[in-house]
């Protein structure tokens, strides 16, 4: 073991000088990684139908391939599915990440490609880790294990050789031999389906374990965790593992859990890392502790375009590439990639914090928003509401869930917001007042629609009892894996189906 924490410390120094690199020479690298998967890919299906072959430039690119959606590709993927070769990418494509996102309840199979698992989703934990190290030289990360709560996968309906499952799960099936020395549970019992059976598995093998990091979505850690300290009898997590020093965490807004990590984890010393990964690709890494964005990683093999959302649904959109963002400027994110995807628009939206190197927060998806009244409220004004809200309060929040109250004869418009505490405010109508007037802060658009209630009355809230958005993701079968809660709908369909749980219970 010691032979080995050296090499990959080795490994890992001379990782770091190539992410140096790369930070002071961003445009050349991105137009490498462009031309590069263009030549890969020239005598696929795809690549000769769009002429690969005499694409010299970003222009010429954004000509040849129109922007493509799930829904787009979906008929080329169901051919992949069923073992033909040389479609989008060259070769036969063995794995696809299943997903249903957050948009829909209709699961879509995204293309895991060789070259997607090598140099994207299993590079991107080695460079979390990487960086993390050099950045804490006396780190003893590497003595221990890390825990991996997992997802499934099974055999695919269209043929024998094709698999599909959560990313978690195909990485685990493809990760080295060695991965084993630094992981816990085992694969066979990460890999278990049952997301209540998996938890019970893992409590009763790895307690006994040195566990130092974790890796994942924050809300189905929690579950865990919650569950071991109240299987255990324990007060914290470090009287379970007083070793655990990083989390490395992704999927959804670290913020509204950040509380309750802290009680769970009562330590300074306990490393937060933010990552941006999906199952179209991984993108970006949180690189400094002192600052909440993250590195936009350019050597992946991801080519990387941005939508403006003032132009986002419009008919021909302006598309640029990393030479021309501008900061602050929020933008639907596009991708070309080493998995076959071609100037697909994958529903999240970002902006620029920082250039050279390039730094990026997600401030959310290009369908979770309310726009009923005019408002154009984005997930990020809603998580930095909240965090103000708890903030003057003590409140902390484990779930929500936010959207329009239509405006009908004796109703005006509004948001209902439906909130479970883990610490509820001693004042909910307080909190209530402070997360309004945050929101009309922040969001100038809400702030003028509220103006003397004239268009939106002040925001209904609804305290759920803990546990409501647990049942309600295990009603809709997405609990675990990469499942995420919905946090803004421009609709009452997530509403309307908490708040038929709330009057079940009531």
């Amino acid at each position: 073991m010691p032979l080995l924490n050296s090499v990959i410390k080795w490994v890992n120094i001379k990782r770091n000088y190539q992410i140096q690199y790369y930070r002071e020479y961003p445009h050349e690298i991105q137009n490498e990684t462009l031309f590069s998967l263009l030549k890969r890919a020239k005598d696929t299906e795809w690549g000769k139908a769009h002429n690969f072959e005499n694409i010299t430039s970003h222009e010429a690119f954004k000509k040849a391939i129109p922007l493509q959606t799930y829904d787009d590709v979906k008929p080329y993927i169901d051919r992949l599915r069923q073992g033909e070769k040389n479609v989008l990418w060259p070769g036969e494509v063995k794995w696809f990440a299943k997903s249903s996102g957050t948009t829909s309840d209709k699961s879509k199979f995204i293309p895991v490609t060789e070259e997607a698992l090598e140099d994207c989703h299993l590079r991107g934990p080695k460079d979390v880790f990487a960086q993390y190290i050099t950045a804490h030289p006396d780190s003893k990360v590497l003595r221990g294990k890390i825990l991996t709560l997992g997802g499934s996968h099974q055999v695919s309906s269209f043929n024998d050789t094709s698999f599909h499952g959560d990313l978690s799960a195909i990485m685990i099936e493809n990760e080295p031999f060695w991965s084993d020395l630094f992981r816990t549970p085992t694969a066979e019992i990460a890999l278990i389906e049952e997301f209540e059976e998996k938890v019970e598995k893992i409590i009763d093998t790895t307690l006994d374990q040195n566990v130092t990091a974790f890796a994942g979505v924050p809300s189905w850690y929690l579950v865990l965790f919650k569950r071991i300290l109240e299987k255990t009898g324990k007060s914290n997590l470090l009287e379970v593992w007083p070793n655990l020093e990083v989390f490395a965490h992704g999927g959804v807004n670290f913020e509204p859990y950040r509380e309750q990590y802290r009680k769970i984890i009562p330590s300074a010393q306990m490393h937060y890392v933010d990552t941006y990964n999906a199952s179209e690709g991984f993108f970006a890494i949180q690189d400094s502790e002192h600052q909440d964005d993250m590195l936009l990683m350019l050597d992946y093999g991801i080519y990387y375009e941005f939508i403006p959302m003032s132009e986002f649904g419009i008919k021909n959109p302006t598309v640029i590439n990393l030479e021309d963002v501008e900061l602050d400027e929020n933008y639907a994110l596009v991708i070309s990639t080493n998995a076959g995807l071609w100037r697909y628009v994958i529903g999240d939206t970002i902006k620029f914090t920082c250039k050279y190197p390039f730094k990026i927060k997600v401030t959310g998806r290009t369908k979770h928003f309310i726009n009923a009244f005019g408002e154009e409220l984005i997930i990020d004004n809603a998580e930095q509401a909240l965090k103000i809200a708890c903030q003057h309060t003590g409140a902390i929040v484990n779930e929500y869930t936010a959207g329009p109250v239509f405006i009908d004869d004796d109703q005006k418009g509004a948001h209902q917001w439906i909130i479970e505490f883990a610490k509820a405010p001693k004042d909910i109508d307080h909190f209530n007042q402070i997360l309004d007037n945050s929101l009309k802060t922040l969001n100038s658009d809400y702030e003028a629609k509220r103006h003397k209630n004239m268009t939106l009355e002040m925001l209904h809230l609804t305290v759920a009892p803990k546990g409501t958005f647990y049942n309600w993701m295990k009603q809709r079968g997405k609990v675990g894996g990469q499942n995420k809660i919905p946090r803004l709908a421009n609709n009452r369909k997530y509403l309307d189906e908490l708040m038929n749980i709330l009057g079940a219970d009531r």
